[in-house]
């Protein structure tokens, strides 16, 4: 199975000083991912919690949404040059009863943002698809100074991140701020997929009283993962895309953007954040 992180051989300037040695990287393999063994979809991804992963795009889907609806998930035969198994392709069979969506060969990806959709169009199906709406979540709330200290706490957590420096990471928080799970990963979705699958496996879906904050920036997919799993709070240390705003107000999630220390903007859902103490101007 492949690692996390490779070694490859750099050239170093510091200073005019010239040297060479070998530096870590995060390593980038692509995955299949294979529903019923018909090839379902392809992402790039760092390979590690390959079954959360296929799992977890899964739910965001709209495939599945619970743990009973999978009946397995295994390694394929994704051969090397040499024979080997790549660990690249990931079959996941679903359990006797499940609906099997159409697949063709030119997928009906209804939620990215590069799926030729309008936005009209990908909210609506977002909204209809998911199983756990953040709606009918229970009233969490939330303080600005439990927010502000969430970041610190994720990059703590970000193992791999201190070796290379090229991941995005996503944690999973409760509403008193402890921390339930991280995950890196070289695509930001990846590392969300693989928060949901874990927490399907576990039989914790939906994440009805957990906080979801993402590395970068908070894109429509991004908060499509978060609806579609439950999830009432996504946080972002980056900007939100107006259609992650649009999503998150049709839908009641508390979309918090640029959060950076005690500062961050409150695009959606306000309602589950408690203000009391702060001093509102206009």
């Amino acid at each position: 199975m492949g690692r996390a992180t490779e070694r490859r051989r750099t050239l170093r300037i510091r200073d005019g000083a010239v040297s060479s040695r070998a530096d870590t990287l995060v390593a980038e393999e692509p995955l299949e991912i294979r529903l019923n063994g018909r090839p379902l979809a392809i992402t790039m991804r760092t390979p590690g919690d390959d079954f959360a992963l296929a799992a977890g795009f899964l739910v965001s889907e709209g495939v599945i949404a619970e743990a009973d609806e999978v009946q397995s998930i295994v390694y394929c035969a994704g051969a090397t040059a040499d024979g080997v198994n790549s660990y690249n392709v990931v079959d996941v069979k679903l359990a006797p009863g499940v609906r099997v969506p159409d697949i063709t060969l030119e997928r009906n990806v209804y939620t990215t943002s590069s799926c030729g959709l309008c936005g009209k169009a990908s909210l609506d199906a977002v909204r209809t698809t998911t199983r756990h709406p953040v709606s009918d979540a229970p009233p969490v709330r939330v303080t600005p100074e439990l927010l502000s200290a969430l970041p610190d706490r994720l990059r703590a957590a970000q193992r791999v991140f201190d070796r290379t420096g090229g991941l995005h990471a996503a944690a999973l928080f409760s509403e008193e701020g402890e921390l339930l799970d991280v995950r890196e990963d070289v695509g930001r979705h990846n590392a969300v997929d693989k928060l949901v699958g874990r927490a399907l496996t576990d039989h914790r879906l939906p994440l009805s009283r957990a906080v979801l904050l993402v590395s970068g920036r908070a894109s429509f997919e991004l908060a499509q993962k978060a609806v579609m799993a439950g999830i009432p709070v996504l946080a972002a240390v980056s900007a939100p895309s107006s259609l992650a705003v649009d999503l998150a107000a049709e839908s009641g999630l508390t979309l918090v953007g640029f959060l950076r220390g005690p500062s961050m903007n409150v695009y959606a859902g306000e309602h589950r954040i408690a203000l009391e103490a702060a001093v509102r101007r206009g």
